[in-house]
């Protein structure tokens, strides 16, 4: 199964919530009307051959048709009326008109085939006025897309088209179309330098899913051929070294780790080290989970940082922040920090298979501009996948 599949089929949540608020928003409209030739077409189908043979124009027009109020009509044992008209009798059977059972037939497969848009019942449409646009407003706001960012994508859908009827499938594809332009300047792949080893510093609220997207990206790298060391620089959870040393068996990376409890910024210096020492491409360093409010904390992820800047003032060459689209418009607050303190060159999203909050990435491109690397939607090794800001747009808004 593609990655696309994939997100298309677990981010549901999201894509639910945004697809059935437009669904129902469009839904107030009224289906297309579809009027003359519909209704008209049934009293052509009534008339018998001969009929239509001889007054084609008495279905259009049948006033002509009717005879004067002082003629009287003959009765069918009457003689035949002198104006010229074809004896039904003698009439043989048009051979182009297939017996009743073909044509339900045709009817059914053919109709099937050829005529199935025509005979589905239209799509409910809606007049795009300020009503509807409020409307529209409040739903990407209820899916975390941020009122600044929700405003700005229905402006630009408005634009031209106020006053037209459109249907919830257009609206969709109005929608992810803007989706798509604000995220295509954020999809960017890490970045690989010449420079080795590579320090990857990795960050990002507890929970957040760092210490799974460090070992899915090590597995990853690795099996593109890159030399990938990884330090466990959460030294405060043991659970999370146990995990990181799981990983590591699993895509053959060694795994660099240091008593519990010990100084993060130390293992993350000798890791430096290490990595140098044996020529490694990539050096990818886990830290412990923090609030971004808690400024002890926040302090002691500097210190990180200045440390590995004494042994490469370059580094870390990329600072990855994690985040977990559960938290919705929370994550906006910890790029702020982050950014502030670790200067984060990049940024992971994962579980975007369990929220209907998926919109907040779109509102972090708009704000940041940040690189959106690499987005989640599992546990599985090929979960973790490159941002295609298209695709994420199509399954967003439920297309």
């Amino acid at each position: 199964m593609s990655f696309f599949s994939k997100l298309r089929e677990r981010l549901t949540k999201s894509s639910s919530k945004i697809g059935q608020g437009l669904d129902d928003l469009v839904g107030e409209g009224s289906p297309e009307p579809q009027q003359a030739e519909a209704e008209q077409a049934p009293l052509a189908r009534d008339l018998d051959p001969a009929e239509r043979q001889a007054a084609p124009a008495a279905v259009p027009s049948p006033e002509p048709a009717r005879p004067e109020p002082e003629q009287p009509v003959p009765s069918p044992e009457a003689a035949p009326d002198p104006a010229p008209r074809p004896d039904p009798i003698p009439m043989p059977q048009p051979v182009q008109q297939p017996p009743a059972s073909a044509m339900e037939k045709k009817s059914g497969l053919m109709g099937r085939l050829f005529g199935g848009a025509a005979s589905a019942p239209a799509e409910p449409r809606r007049e795009l006025d300020d009503e509807m646009l409020e409307e529209l407003e409040d739903t990407l706001v209820a899916a975390d897309m941020g009122v600044d960012t929700a405003l700005r994508v229905t402006a630009n859908i408005a634009e031209g088209r106020m006053g037209r009827r459109v249907s919830s499938t257009e609206l969709k594809t109005l929608l992810a179309g803007e989706i798509t332009r604000i995220m295509t300047p954020a999809a960017r792949p890490l970045p690989l330098y010449p420079k080795t080893p590579q320090v990857v510093l990795v960050v990002g609220v507890n929970g957040s899913g760092k210490t799974t997207t460090i070992g899915k990206l090590a597995s990853q790298f690795r099996a593109a051929g890159k030399n990938v060391v990884i330090a466990a620089g959460d030294t405060f959870r043991a659970a999370a070294v146990e995990q990181l040393q799981v990983w590591g068996q699993r895509a053959g990376v060694p795994v660099m780790t240091a008593p519990e409890g010990s100084d993060p910024a130390s293992l993350a210096f000798d890791a430096m080290t290490k990595a140098e020492a044996e020529g490694a491409d990539l050096l990818m360093i886990d830290t412990a989970g923090r609030l971004q409010n808690r400024a002890d904390l926040m302090e002691e992820l500097a210190k990180i940082v200045r440390v590995i800047r004494k042994k490469d003032p370059s580094a870390p060459h990329n600072t990855l922040l994690v985040l977990d689209a559960t938290t919705g418009q929370n994550a906006l607050s910890q790029v702020e920090t982050f950014q502030k303190l670790a200067d984060v060159s990049g940024l992971v999203m994962t579980k975007l298979d369990g929220t209907a909050r998926g919109g907040v990435l779109v509102a972090l491109a708009d704000r940041f501009g940040l690189p959106i690397h690499a987005i989640g939607v599992g546990e599985q090794i090929d979960d973790l996948d490159a941002f295609e800001p298209e695709d994420f747009a199509r399954a967003l808004v439920g297309l």
